[in-house]
């Protein structure tokens, strides 16, 4: 993929809100903000790595993208293109696809793997006769390392990281040029997530994939990422290259994330300085005023409760909400 290509946007995301109305009883609402105002862009061919504590809204940011949740508002405009009728979301199902994160229950145990891959050929009617759908699933499975005897048997059959690979083949079914990535290797043993991870390298090679990966594991997310994003309680706090977020973190939050990565160096960990928070991350329902992060955060000042700290690009292409970026980072 040439270097223009490389920097043209495939995906723009421009104020996405996810608000879930929580029952709070006497007939009264509640909005549990799960994603609150997040903007980014995933260029043709890169991967954006999405990571932060659990619930802080990895994982319906991906599934708004892709309309599993209707947004409550913002926009999502694909190759150019917005996603706003009927028409247009099925047009995107067959461009971007989701890999799910628990490869246990996202496989229907009724139906074998040759149906389960097979499905989305029928659904979006990719295939001209049985032959032809036939050849397309054996190549599928080709390429997640399945074999044509693996067609005929149950989910049930199969190890954790088979199962995946199975899931990955279904989202793959589309040709599509975009993948969500939900977590897919949390749920498997180190040794089976490495070779996820490379299968996922070698198929964005070969198919020239663009992937919105979320993860728990940095080091994961720093192998496969071109590009990171850190999210706190529904917020985006950070995003920059993978470097850049590795080496020059500027956010307090996205510092103590980093401080807690294991290093296989005993020197080095000894050395390492852990940035432990207090508390606990508070619940979406009543998230803090001002700045999400700052009932956890150590530089925090009245101006962080009275205010929103602005999502802006601080240097090239690293963005940052905080209003003490400079004084912490000088």
């Amino acid at each position: 993929m040439s270097e223009a290509q490389m920097h043209q946007p495939l995906l723009e995301v421009k104020g996405l809100k996810e608000y879930f109305d929580i029952n709070m009883g006497f007939f009264r609402t509640k909005p549990l903000k799960a994603v609150d105002d997040v903007s980014f862009t995933i260029n043709k061919g890169e991967t954006l790595g999405l990571v932060g504590e659990s619930g802080c809204g990895k994982t319906t940011v991906g599934r708004t993208i892709l309309q599993l949740y209707k947004p409550t508002a913002g926009e999502i405009i694909y190759d150019g293109k917005p996603v706003k009728t009927k028409a247009d979301l099925q047009k995107f199902r067959t461009k971007a696809t989701m890999v799910f994160q628990d490869p246990y229950s996202s496989l229907n145990p009724r139906m074998t793997v040759s149906d389960i891959v097979g499905e989305p050929l029928d659904v979006h009617h990719l295939y001209s006769s049985k032959k032809e759908r036939e050849e397309r699933i054996l190549e599928l499975l080709g390429y997640v390392g399945l074999n044509s005897e693996h067609a005929s048997r149950y989910a049930h059959e199969f190890s954790g990281g088979q199962r995946q690979r199975i899931g990955i083949a279904r989202a793959l079914a589309v040709n599509p040029e975009f993948i969500v990535c939900d977590e897919p290797v949390s749920a498997l043993d180190v040794s089976i997530q490495a070779q996820v991870i490379n299968m996922f390298d070698d198929l964005q090679d070969r198919l020239g994939l663009t992937y919105l990966f979320i993860a728990h594991d940095l080091l994961v997310v720093r192998h496969i990422s071109d590009r990171i994003a850190v999210m706190y309680l529904g917020k985006m706090v950070e995003l920059a290259s993978a470097e850049e977020i590795y080496n020059h973190p500027l956010h307090p939050y996205s510092k103590s994330l980093l401080s807690a990565v294991p290093l296989p160096d005993p020197k080095a960990a000894r050395a390492n300085k852990r940035i432990v928070l207090s508390g606990d991350i508070p619940s979406p329902l009543n998230a803090p005023s001002g700045c999400p992060f700052r009932t956890r955060c150590r530089y925090a000042t009245e101006q962080c409760a009275a205010e929103m700290p602005e999502f802006k690009e601080v240097s090239k292409g690293h963005f940052v909400a905080c209003h003490r970026t400079a004084e912490i980072n000088s």
